[in-house]
């Protein structure tokens, strides 16, 4: 159960890292939604992973699961969902503004300046 967990945080990570560094806006959004599911499973993963315990304290005084974690993941998917929204708004200011969803303004059919 670790190994999967620490696996698919993983491929999380570097699918989202991988998408957030592309030139276009709704790339980087996503890349940055995984990189925040990956956040939310790693900060899960840390309080520890119990396939038996019980979910509130048991009258054996047997394992338990630790809230924490879930409270704190729960955050995380609240404060995530209100960034990607934020996000999405300001991807699409900036291309109303500039005419380009390129991350550093410029169009395709523009040609760079050359500085001397």
């Amino acid at each position: 159960m670790e190994a999967l967990f620490s696996m698919t945080t993983g491929v999380l990570a570097a699918c989202g890292l991988f998408l957030a560094l592309r030139g276009r806006t709704f790339p980087v959004v996503v890349g940055l939604t995984l990189l925040s599911y990956a956040v939310n499973l790693f900060l899960f993963s840390m309080g520890g992973l119990d396939t038996g315990g019980a979910v509130v304290l048991d009258d054996k005084g047997g394992s338990h699961a630790d809230p924490l974690p879930q409270a704190l993941v729960l955050t995380a998917i609240v404060i995530g969902f209100a960034m990607t929204a934020f996000s999405v708004i300001l991807a699409m200011r900036a291309r109303g503004d500039l005419g380009s969803d390129h991350v550093n303004g410029n169009r395709v059919d523009e040609p760079r300046e050359e500085r001397s």
